[in-house]
């Protein structure tokens, strides 16, 4: 456990090892002890809780996706987005390997800044964005979301050199990187003060039954149109007269919204496994992710 006085090796009180609420990633927690050991008296009520992987309290998801090798998936990018508004949690994007092109790193940082949100252009090789990158995440808990592949871990050891991470190269063949990351952990905090979970990457997602009309929420960018559907409750799929679907075609940057809005409400009557994935959930409303 981190604590004011350095880190220690905490055990489990009795009485918790029997709660049906275990110990996650991320918790705050009431221990007792001294000399660098001690024990977990108490757990803390949570601010947020993803379930798969499981860690508590992230207040920031900083969405990772390489500008190419791999090719970025924006699909797959547009569903982690829809599950972190759904959590309610902050989003930083990255388009990391921004040496390898620059101009598409470019047209995708102007595409979502103008949804809008935070995006950053990094490269770990390069080092661009660090500083920035830094900022964001000060005074932040922050969770890394991302395919295999994109960087994540290459990123870390550019802000924390002592971590050492494993890396591995993209397979040509499928355009997929290999999984480096098994496990969920918490970082040493960053000289910026904030922290950050590095945790497994992932390519398949299961959303909650039964979010049907909800799901266009998710998407910012729907705002000024939304209210203006000739039909309270349009799913902006084929409704006559529908305002988001015409702000669409008039040019405005709703592309990332009608891309994946209705491919999400169609399979939302159910719990369905999407073929790419997204990664969050919270204390009162818990999402499921794959790997």
């Amino acid at each position: 456990m981190q604590t004011a006085e350095g880190l220690f090796l905490c055990t489990l009180r009795g009485r918790l090892r029997l709660d049906e609420q275990r110990i996650l990633v991320g918790d705050q927690v009431e221990i007792s002890g001294e000399e660098g050991r001690g024990v977990v008296e108490r757990i803390l009520p949570r601010l947020t809780e993803l379930v798969r992987p499981a860690i508590a309290n992230v207040n920031q998801v900083v969405v990772v996706f390489a500008a190419e090798n791999p090719k970025p998936s924006l699909l797959l990018l547009d569903r982690i987005l829809v599950h972190a508004e759904l959590a309610r949690l902050d989003v930083l994007i990255l388009f990391n390997k921004g040496e390898l092109a620059a101009a598409g790193a470019e047209k995708l940082r102007a595409m979502y800044a103008g949804i809008p949100y935070e995006t950053l252009i990094t490269s770990a090789k390069e080092g661009w964005g660090l500083a920035e990158l830094q900022e964001k995440l000060s005074g932040r808990i922050s969770t890394l979301a991302g395919p295999s592949g994109a960087g994540k871990s290459s990123l870390l050891n550019a802000l924390l050199p002592e971590l050492d991470l494993e890396v591995q190269t993209v397979s040509v063949r499928v355009q997929r990187g290999r999984h480096t990351t098994r496990t969920v952990t918490l970082l040493p905090p960053l000289p910026s003060g904030g922290l950050v979970a590095d945790t497994p990457g992932f390519s398949q997602l299961a959303l909650e039954a039964g979010l049907g009309a909800e799901l266009q929420y998710a998407f910012p960018d729907l705002n000024d149109y939304r209210d203006l559907c000739q039909f309270r409750g349009c799913l902006h799929r084929r409704e006559p007269n529908c305002a988001v679907k015409k702000g669409g075609s008039s040019g405005r940057n709703l592309g990332p919204s009608l891309r994946a809005l209705p491919a999400l409400i169609g399979r939302s009557g159910g719990a369905h496994l999407l073929e790419s994935g997204g990664y969050y959930g919270k204390t009162n409303q818990r999402f499921s992710f794959g790997s």
